[in-house]
């Protein structure tokens, strides 16, 4: 059977998530950077009158940060939690590639990392004109804490909203 994802690249390395998760991609645009958050939480945006948090998988992966560019965009997605709950998210990507078609048989399993954690964020590899593509397993990326908090933090924005509203008025 065969799935749709989405490319984007992080350091040069090229990850996939499934179409099917993704709500948008949007251009890069100001964060509002919320104080006492994860450090690889980047803050809020606002889209389409809802407020996103939005992670730096750069951060969450444990590689070097780098400036945005006019190649940076955010990936707005979808995961369910364990609960069964929707939350939708941004993912700060170097780059956004293609949609491509990937059979499922096609799909090698996760490479076993010498623990279960990173092994656990990738569904498998695959492979695109000779290339290796991660294709991540976005629902298991975060912790029921970590969701927790980018819900929290994602609800505050109709607050910090109204606050710069009454603060611009005043």
């Amino acid at each position: 059977m065969r799935k749709q994802f989405l490319t984007f690249k992080l350091d040069n390395t090229q990850f996939a998530v499934e179409v099917h998760k993704v709500q948008e991609v949007l251009e890069y645009k100001h964060i509002t950077r919320m104080p006492c958050a994860e450090t690889y939480v980047e803050g809020l945006i606002s889209s389409r009158g809802q407020g996103i948090s939005v992670v730096n998988l750069r951060k969450k992966f444990a590689l070097d940060d780098r400036e945005a560019d006019r190649e940076t965009r955010i990936i707005v997605l979808e995961i369910t939690t364990e609960n069964g709950d929707m939350l939708i998210f941004g993912a700060i990507a170097d780059s956004v590639q293609e949609v491509i078609d990937i059979d499922e048989k096609d799909i090698e399993p996760s490479p076993k990392f010498g623990n279960s954690i990173a092994a656990k964020f990738i569904h498998g590899i695959g492979r695109k004109d000779g290339e290796f593509i991660i294709i991540l397993n976005i629902d298991q990326i975060f912790s029921t804490d970590e969701i927790i908090n980018l819900e929290a933090a994602a609800n505050a924005l109709p607050e910090l909203e109204n606050e710069e509203e009454n603060t611009e008025t005043n």
